[in-house]
C-alpha cells in the first residue's frame, strides 16, 4: 500500500534525469508528493503520540508527586515538553540520522541538501523551526501546498534551509567512494570550486558512481559533457589534456574533502565552546579532607 502511494504520486514529480543517445539514464529523483506527504504524516503521528503520552504521563505522576501545583510550575513543564517534542525530537532525529526518519525509511527517501551532500545541522535546525509553524500551528497545509507546486517538491522549511527529499533506494549509496587522482591532487589542493552549481555537482557524481556500468563510447561521450558545463565554474582549469573523468573526480574529491573538513572544524569549534562552558570562571578549591594524588 505504501509503494503503491508513493509510485501514484511519482509520474506528478518531473524527473531530474541527464539521458545519453545510448538511453542510459543518469536518475537524480526527488521523493514524490504523495511520499513526502505520507512520510510526513507517520513521523508527526508518531511525534504526535508521544507528546500525548508525555503529557497524560507527567499528569498524572504531577498529581501523585505535588499536591497543588502552582500555575507557573505546569506552564513551565507544559512548555518544555511541548518544545521537547515538536523541535527537540525532530531536530535529533534528522541530525542523527542523517535526513532519515521513521517515515522516510518507510518511503525510501532522504533529506539531502541542494547540491545532494548530506544535510547538517543549521539545515535541519530550518527545517523543523519553519515546521512548527507550517505543520503544527497550520495543520500542514502550505507544507503540502508548497509540496505540490515547487518542482523537487519542497515545503517551506525546505525552500528556507536549501534542503529536499530524495530517493533513496537506487543503489548510489552502495557506490564505490569517489577517489583523487594523484596527478590532479596540487591542483585541486589551490582550485576555487566554489560557484560550481550544486545540481550539476549531484549530476557528475551520479555519473561517476554509475560510470563502471555504462557503455565505453557512452561513458566517454558523457564525461566529455560534464567536464565541459563544469570547467568554467573552476579556476583555475584543470591542466591541459586531462582526462575529463579524472577532472571530475578530481573536483568532487576535493569538494568533499573541504566540506568534510568544514564539518570538523565545526565539530571541534562546539566541542571547545562545551567545554569553555563547563570550566568553572574561577578555580575551585578541593574540599577538607580530599586525598591528594
Amino acid at each position: 500500500m505504501v509503494n503503491g502511494v508513493a509510485a501514484s504520486s511519482e509520474r506528478m514529480m518531473t524527473p531530474e534525469l541527464m539521458v545519453t543517445g545510448e538511453a542510459v539514464a543518469l536518475e537524480v529523483l526527488p521523493a514524490s508528493p504523495g511520499a513526502r506527504i505520507l512520510s510526513g504524516l507517520i513521523d508527526y503521528a508518531l511525534y504526535g503520540m508521544g507528546l500525548a503520552i508525555t503529557l497524560i504521563t507527567a499528569a498524572v505522576v504531577g498529581d501523585r508527586i505535588v499536591d497543588n501545583p502552582s500555575e507557573a510550575l505546569v506552564i513551565v513543564l507544559f512548555s518544555l515538553v511541548l518544545l521537547g517534542w515538536l523541535v527537540g525530537v525532530p531536530l535529533a532525529v534528522e541530525v542523527l540520522s542523517r535526513g532519515r526518519s521513521a517515515g522516510r525509511m518507510v518511503t525510501g527517501s532522504r533529506i539531502v541538501r541542494d547540491d545532494g551532500g548530506a544535510v547538517r545541522l543549521r539545515h535541519s535546525l530550518v527545517r523543523v523551526l519553519v515546521g512548527v509553524l507550517e505543520i503544527w500551528l497550520l495543520a500542514g497545509v502550505p507544507a503540502v501546498a508548497a509540496c505540490v507546486v515547487t518542482r523537487r517538491g519542497k515545503r517551506l522549511g525546505d525552500l528556507l534551509a536549501g534542503t529536499y527529499a530524495v530517493r533513496d533506494r537506487n543503489g548510489v549509496a552502495d557506490a564505490p567512494p569517489i577517489l583523487m587522482p594523484p596527478e590532479l591532487a596540487a591542483w585541486a589542493a589551490d582550485a576555487d570550486l566554489r560557484a560550481l552549481p550544486g545540481h550539476l555537482a549531484l549530476v557528475v557524481r551520479t555519473f561517476l558512481q554509475r560510470a563502471s556500468s555504462m557503455q565505453p563510447q557512452a561513458r566517454a561521450r558523457l564525461a566529455t559533457q560534464l567536464a565541459a558545463q563544469a570547467e568554467p565554474y573552476v579556476a583555475p582549469p584543470p591542466p591541459p589534456h586531462t582526462h575529463p573523468e579524472r577532472f571530475l573526480a578530481a573536483m568532487l574529491a576535493a569538494r568533499r574533502d573541504r566540506e568534510f573538513m568544514l564539518e570538523l572544524r565545526d565539530r571541534r569549534l562546539e566541542d571547545e565552546a562545551r567545554s569553555t562552558l563547563q570550566t568553572p570562571p574561577h578555580e575551585v578549591a578541593a574540599p577538607t579532607g580530599t586525598p591528594s594524588r
